[in-house]
């Protein structure tokens, strides 16, 4: 099986430095050297050096659209449609730039709105002012929106964050343990939907995930279900609420 590996990696390692380019990033090429499996192109390589990196993904994402900034007359809400573009529930971070009425068209990133410059990087490191028209993501911000909607496949860059410890009880994570978003995601539609959009998605990035162990967050569970209960309650009551418009 070595012997099988150290073939496989010599070759995709010539096969990758055959190809390279002068300014390819230097923290790529290091990361793509140290893997078991070298990859053997300068875009696998790209891809795994985010992939290995979720939380600093997720920080680059969120700083590519506070960059961009909100559209003008954009505001959170919520369809029925996918065609148009907008999420079908509070679950999915909005994403502007991923509507139908405000998309940039290829060469942009559709999460963040910054232009997506060779190989899904997110900086013309080839100074030729020239983004790649043939895409419509960074690298970064793939593995960035798959941590804003699938947090649990990143159980164990989360658990490292929190030097697996547990996030309520301080007490060491157990295997059984879960991702939880601090300020739950029906608070951030009830709460928060008017605040600029870059700001909103530090909801569904590092800033509001953590992992706490499945007793506890049973526990905050039920303490979310009856706040939920309480503003139904409360939603219903009022004469001529938009109940509907709640997502409660």
């Amino acid at each position: 099986m070595s012997t099988w590996r150290d073939e496989k990696n010599q070759k995709a390692r010539a096969r990758l430095e055959k190809r390279l380019s002068a300014l390819f990033p230097p923290c790529v090429l290091a990361h793509a050297l140290r893997q078991p499996l070298i990859p053997p192109t300068q875009r696998r390589a790209v891809e795994s050096y985010w992939r290995h990196r979720p939380l600093l993904a997720d920080r680059l994402a969120r700083a590519l659209a506070a960059r961009t900034g909100q559209p003008a007359g954009w505001q959170w809400r919520l369809g029925s449609d996918k065609e148009t573009g907008l999420p079908l529930t509070f679950r999915m971070p909005p994403a502007p730039y991923r509507e139908a009425a405000y998309a940039r068209g290829p060469g942009h990133c559709c999460v963040c709105g910054q232009p997506v410059y060779r190989l899904g990087w997110h900086s013309d490191l080839w100074d030729d002012g020239k983004p790649n028209r043939n895409a419509t993501w960074h690298a970064a911000c793939v593995v960035a929106w798959q941590l804003w909607t699938a947090p649990p496949d990143h159980l164990k860059a989360l658990k490292l964050r929190q030097k697996r410890k547990c996030a309520t009880t301080g007490r060491r994570l157990l295997k059984t343990a879960e991702v939880d978003h601090r300020v739950p995601l029906f608070a951030v539609w009830s709460d928060h939907r008017t605040k600029p959009w870059p700001d909103l998605l530090a909801f569904w990035g590092a800033p509001n995930l953590q992992v706490i162990n499945k007793g506890a967050h049973l526990e905050k569970c039920a303490d979310e279900a009856a706040e939920r209960a309480t503003r139904r309650s409360a939603l219903v009551s009022e004469p001529g609420s938009g109940a509907g418009e709640s997502g409660l």
